[in-house]
């Protein structure tokens, strides 16, 4: 059984803006020095040269442009332009960024085409891209917080391992959502109001605003809210599901109905959500700043449109955004996160000490018919209901507490150095429920922690640990060339107990098989598990380096060469004698370019990067699909990024920005290993104690997943004044070619391959004063690209 939130029947997820129409009226800060420079700003912006965009990507205030590396800015004046709200807006706005998403508040993010699987799993690898909102990660085991944003300074992408400045989870890249501080300066406070529509689903608003409150001279309170209804447009259409039983033993086949539950727009959604924080100067040296965020996701339906592929079985689905699903399916994902960062001086140098912690709870309740009709014809000998409904509770826990101490950035030798330590816990309670399930099948029948009707039970505490110490030293050689190096000594290690399987009246028998109380070690029970079955551990450590030589021109261009590796930490397998995965490796060699011309008028940056990624983690469905993960041998991915703006003047500004990626197995990947532990790489793949051989499940040059080839966006935007406003226009356009579900040749051929796409947005607004009203038309042309493809079970399974 595949026991994760990424229930694998073929199924796509499809973009969340199908066309929908929207109005926005936004409210500017009312403060009477923000409104003299909000009109200033509207006069001057047929005239404007490029602004200049601050970032803080290498633990230090720099412009973008002097920074020798590759990063992505986009700041508060961006985001509102291109109406940048969600994880799925500012995702498809990033060339070299690739993301999947199944519901609301669970999305996994890639960067250069690092990405060998789904990688969802609850038991499965750490993502390989980290997230940070301001100071503190918020990437938990299964993903990045999907955070509302609304009155965020700036995102930064920071593509490519960086080596020093951050640890476990940002082997690929690191994504910063960098939040507006408290200002104790003025009052200021604004609002946005939004009403929409969307094609096949019905209206939907968004209402978000802030205040900002001087306490005293040295204190300020900064306090923002939000809420958020989203339209369903996933329709569950009535049908039947019919189970073919075995008629030759006795028991006939079995029809399902949804007529009960059959209906329109059956994925709503409501978020919701707020942010305070407390600015205090202690001194002219010293401020603290406390912060406090929460946000509560709540949703019914499925994200999924079904592709049909077995009408002999059930009434067939003719709309492309339906699903044909028997029981009720929802539910919320809702966390708190508390910040604390203390900045100062000690003489010359910044010290920074930022601490964080993170609760995080989320229960869902889905429909499992679709993976009981692949079994049934291979299990079809008891007279019941064969359906399923999967419970999912999952709790995380986590803090982080990093110290770094700076030197001024005007010293021609500079160092970052600092102490990292985080802990994440996660535990896990899925319920896989047949309703009117024999007792004597249960989980526990007949003990004291007997579970009702539950076929399968996981129960599971994973905790990961990382700690590091790091530093990063940059010598201005000449005026113009800047030497840099760094290293990251870390260490990790991750534990995984628990429960997990079926019970003794089911398919664990005693003292036999890969899970369940059959296998119980400890008869003790584990939490509300009867029993233990499952008590690994994995730990390791290291180091990761970086090298960078930067030769500035002149004050406006500037080329850079950087040698750096990153590195996410092993884990461990539940099944059985499954060996624990290692840590995996990721080198980058890059050359870029970072410009600007025509007096201001044009920013060109680029890099060029060729990166190895050796020993990487890959996850399968092993027996009862339940994951396992294995380390292959080495993948590969060459690469070109670039983006370009131009004010080109009178009010008009273009901008382009793209990636080419060719990511490839380097090697064949056999899903074995010798007897030394390295992953078999011949072919026809051969392992040592089991006759014959067999094709590799992926062959050598074998494209990964997930990630398009080329993805580019553009966008052009006219401002212009209109009876006695200032008005504009603008126009988006998203790219991406095909991609791959999967890596291995045989899923692939179930699944299929996901096709092209693009995506049209639109605008037109007017300002006056400190006011805003925008027309908006996201996915205009009604392309329903697919995010993410999956099956209910192992494809070779469901699949035809």
């Amino acid at each position: 059984m595949q026991r994760s939130r990424s229930r694998e029947l073929a199924r796509a997820r499809v973009l969340r803006s199908t066309p929908r129409a929207t109005t926005l009226l936004r409210h500017a800060p009312i403060a009477a020095a923000i409104m003299a420079a909000m009109h200033a700003a509207r006069a001057q912006e047929e005239t404007a040269t490029l602004t200049e965009i601050v970032v803080t990507a290498e633990k230090r205030t720099e412009n973008l442009q002097d920074v020798p590396i590759s990063i992505t800015a986009m700041d508060t004046r961006k985001l509102e332009e291109l109406n940048l709200q969600h994880f799925t807006d500012y995702a498809q706005a990033l060339p070299t960024v690739a993301f999947q998403t199944f519901e609301p508040g669970f999305s996994n993010i890639y960067m250069r085409g690092i990405v060998g699987d789904a990688n969802t799993n609850h038991s499965g690898p750490l993502p390989s891209v980290g997230t940070y909102l301001d100071e503190q990660p918020i990437t938990t085991i299964q993903g990045s917080l999907d955070l509302h944003i609304y009155d965020i300074a700036r995102i930064e992408v920071i593509p490519g391992p960086q080596g020093t400045l951050y640890g476990a989870s940002s082997e690929a890249g690191t994504l910063r959502i960098i939040t507006n501080k408290p200002d104790p300066s003025g009052f200021k406070a604004g609002y946005d109001l939004q009403a929409n529509t969307m094609r096949n689903g019905t209206a939907g608003g968004i209402a978000e605003g802030f205040v900002n409150l001087p306490l005293s001279s040295k204190a300020a309170l900064r306090l923002v809210g939000w809420y958020e209804r989203d339209s369903g447009y996933i329709d569950n259409v009535p049908g039947t599901l019919t189970y073919p039983g075995n008629p030759g033993l006795g028991f006939p086949s079995f029809t399902l109905n949804n007529a009960a539950i059959a209906k329109q727009h059956y994925n709503p959604t409501d978020v919701y959500g707020a942010r305070a924080a407390l600015k205090v100067e202690l001194s002219d040296s010293w401020t603290v700043t406390p912060a406090l965020i929460a946000q509560k996701s709540k949703w019914e339906g499925i994200f999924a449109r079904e592709i049909w592929k077995a009408p002999a079985s059930g009434t067939p689905i003719t709309s492309d955004v339906a699903v044909k699903h028997f029981y009720p399916e929802g539910g919320y994902d809702d966390w708190v996160d508390s910040a604390l960062t203390v900045e100062g001086k000690i003489g010359n140098f910044d010290m920074t000490y930022a601490g964080a912690y993170l609760k995080r709870t989320d229960h869902t309740y889905s429909d499992y018919s679709d993976y009981s009709l692949g079994y049934d014809t291979y299990a079809s000998y008891w007279p019941a209901n064969p359906t399923q409904l999967i419970f999912g509770k999952d709790r995380y826990q986590m803090y982080s507490n990093e110290l770094r101490l700076t030197s001024p950035k005007d010293y021609p030798v500079r160092f970052v150095a600092g102490l990292f330590q985080q802990r994440q816990q996660h535990s896990i309670e899925q319920r896989y429920v047949i309703n009117g399930l024999d007792p004597a099948f249960w989980i526990g029948a007949g003990g004291p922690h007997a579970w009702p009707h539950t076929w399968w039970l996981t129960e599971q505490v994973r905790v990961n640990r990382d700690s590091a110490v790091f530093g990063e030293l940059n010598w201005d050689v000449t005026s113009n060339l800047i030497a840099t190096g760094g290293f990251r000594r870390f260490t990790y290690k991750n534990t995984l107990e628990g429960f997990y399987g079926f019970g003794i009246g089911g398919f664990s028998t005693p003292g036999s098989g890969t899970s369940g109380e059959g296998i119980c070690f400890r008869n003790t029970p584990f939490h509300s598990a009867p029993c233990v079955d499952l008590d690994k551990r994995s730990d390791g450590s290291g180091w990761t380096p970086k090298l960078n030589l930067a030769y500035k021109f002149d004050a406006h261009r500037m080329v850079y060469a950087t040698w750096s590796k990153g590195f996410r930490p092993g884990g461990v397998n539940r099944v059985g004698l499954a060996l624990p995965y290692g840590a995996d490796f990721l080198k980058n060699y890059e050359v870029g370019w970072k410009t600007t011309w025509a007096d201001n008028h044009l920013r060109f940056n680029g890099a060029l990067f060729y990166e190895t990624w050796d020993n990487f983690q890959f996850s399968f469905l092993g027996p009862n699909s339940v994951t396992i993960v294995a380390n292959a041998a080495q993948a590969q991915v060459k690469g070109l990024e670039s983006e370009l703006e131009w004010v080109v003047g009178n009010g008009l500004t273009l901008s382009a920005s793209g990636a080419y990626l060719d990511a490839y197995l380097a090697a064949n990947y056999c899903g074995a290993l010798d007897a030394s532990g390295n992953p078999i790489t011949s072919n026809p793949c051969v392992v040592p104690g089991i006759p014959g051989s067999y094709a590799p499940l992926a062959p050598e040059g074998q494209q990964l997943p997930t990630t398009p080839k080329w993805k580019g966006i553009m966008t052009a935007r006219y401002a212009f004044p209109l009876a006695g406003m200032q008005a504009h226009v603008q126009g988006n356009f998203t790219y991406q070619t095909a991609i791959w579900p999967n890596l291995l040749t045989a899923e692939r051929t179930v699944l299929g391959q996901q096709g092209a796409y693009g995506i049209a947005n639109f605008s037109f607004g007017l300002a006056r004063g400190t006011y805003a009203l925008e027309l908006l038309v996201k996915n205009a042309f009604d392309r329903r690209g697919s995010q993410f493809r999956y099956a209910e079970c192992t494809e070779l399974t469901c699949g035809p």
